[in-house]
């Protein structure tokens, strides 16, 4: 056979690329509502294959090792739900008796906001209707939050389907752990020869990346979760436990769960306590977790390998949750560290390129 008769075309090449592309789209928008399980035990496999693989080094067989972590994953798991699950229906249980207090202050609190903008503006500028309608609109949305979170309370555990949580996340995950190097294997062995060490540099790039993510930013949010949680319910804050634990597992997307947290502690202490030394303290606790997050526990779980800009990572959540919900989100970082790592290749073959080297002539114009 002639040797030219196999060479690919680079529209075949631009081909197989846009129609995997297409394709994997296609499925994501297709079964977008069963593949969540299926994404989450990859990613659960993912983070556990270098402990099967140590255990595999020592002696364990992969089969024992993946058995192994991933019953200590659930049994961990059930044993966090079994130990917080009851504080965590006692505080929503406080929320919900205390939020009609909640809609009153609120309410009073946007009737005087109204009352001084009608003294400094004049009463044509603010009538009786703006004042009504802000204070109606103000109670309206906090009781949609209460019936919400009474209906999220009553369905139990429905948003996420006890079944595919309980079952067959860890099932397929074990499944994934067990045969991960023989997945990686077979993958490696579809690749194209001609560009198969050119791929494999950028797969490595892109778990490099992806796992100094996963791995820093999950013990990340653990450590500010506790403290956080810890911290506000140490200065007497009645829902410190929620707010702690929101805060710190929404810190995955930069500044977010902070500025919430921050947020909904201060309102809360503004009506729980009676003088400014509530909120003072909890203002301190943010305060010194901003310090710790920056300074102490990013530095000491992330460092400098994490070639994600926050701005990036917002991006690429809200735009995943957008495209595709839940699923979205989660498979948001990965692609955006893929997106990532393709960008930065490309831009490095450009800058060596004759487009970008080739000076200008004699006579072309500036």
């Amino acid at each position: 056979m002639n040797p030219t008769d196999t060479a690919s075309t680079r529209g075949q090449r631009m081909g197989l690329l846009i129609g995997l592309g297409l394709a994997a789209c296609v499925c994501l928008w297709l079964f977008s509502t069963i593949l969540v399980p299926f994404v989450m035990a990859a990613t659960l496999a993912y983070f556990l294959d270098p402990l099967a693989t140590r255990m595999q080094r020592l002696g364990v067989r992969r089969m024992i090792g993946s058995l192994v972590l991933i019953v200590g994953v659930v049994t961990a798991v059930l044993f966090f739900v079994l130990l917080l699950y009851p504080l965590i229906l006692a505080q929503i249980g406080i929320l919900l008796s205390r939020l009609p207090t909640y809609i009153t202050l609120m309410r009073g609190f946007a009737d005087e906001m109204i009352a001084r903008l009608q003294d400094a503006l004049g009463p044509d500028f603010v009538d009786e209707k703006v004042r009504d309608l802000v204070g109606g609109q103000v109670g309206a949305m906090l009781s949609f939050a209460g019936s919400a979170l009474r209906g999220v309370v009553g369905g139990g555990f429905a948003l996420f389907n006890v079944l595919t949580l309980v079952v067959v996340t860890p099932v397929v995950a074990f499944y994934l752990l067990r045969d991960w190097p023989g997945i990686t294997g077979r993958i490696d062995g579809w690749l194209p020869r001609r560009y198969a060490a050119v791929l494999r540099a950028q797969a490595r790039e892109v778990d490099r990346i992806l796992s100094a993510w996963l791995r820093g930013q999950a013990l990340c949010c653990l450590v500010l979760a506790l403290y956080y949680a810890s911290a506000l319910s140490a200065v007497g804050l009645d829902l410190g436990l929620i707010v702690g634990m929101s805060a710190g597992m929404l810190s995955f997307i930069p500044y977010v769960g902070t500025i919430t947290g921050l947020i909904l502690a201060v309102g809360l202490a503004l009506a729980q306590f009676p003088t400014w030394t509530g909120v003072v303290l909890v203002l301190g606790v943010f305060a010194v977790g901003n310090v710790l997050e920056g300074y102490v526990i990013y530095p000491g779980f992330l460092g400098d390998r994490v070639e994600l800009h926050a701005v990036w990572v917002i991006f690429a959540l809200f735009a995943g949750g957008a495209a595709f919900g839940f699923l979205g989100v989660l498979l948001a970082v990965p692609a955006a560290a893929v997106i990532g790592v393709l960008c930065r290749f490309w831009l490095r073959r450009y800058l060596q390129s004759p487009l970008y080297l080739e000076m200008p002539r004699d006579g072309d114009g500036a």
